[in-house]
């Protein structure tokens, strides 16, 4: 498969882990917007929010559990955003679901 995500959960394209079960893997942005800035990605090959259904209403559950897991095991109680950029004009620039988990530094608003 030629999904660049696809190719870091299956380990043939190296990143930094930040934590992983059987549903998702998240790693360490390679170009970080905050202190925190981790990706978290289902191993399920899915391209964006617009092709879930009913169907993932667990995993979709779960990777934001996992969010908020990572989040408390990284310090970030002061509090952290959760982002799902979806499709071009949502700034989805790899087509393959993911949350952008930043934190570490206040966040402004609106974010852009």
């Amino acid at each position: 498969m030629s999904c660049l995500f696809c190719k870091i959960v299956e380990g043939a394209i190296p990143s930094t882990p930040v934590y992983q079960d059987p549903l998702c893997y998240a790693f360490a942005d390679i170009h970080p917007q905050a202190p925190v800035h981790v990706l978290v990605v289902p191993r399920e090959h899915i391209a964006s929010m617009i092709e879930t259904d009913q169907s993932d209403q667990a995993l979709l559950g779960h990777l934001l559990l996992a969010a908020a897991e990572i989040a408390r095991n990284k310090g970030l109680g002061d509090g952290y955003r959760i982002v799902v950029n979806t499709g071009n004009d949502g700034g989805q620039t790899v087509d393959h679901l993911h949350l952008h988990l930043l934190g570490g530094r206040a966040m402004t608003w609106p974010p852009g």
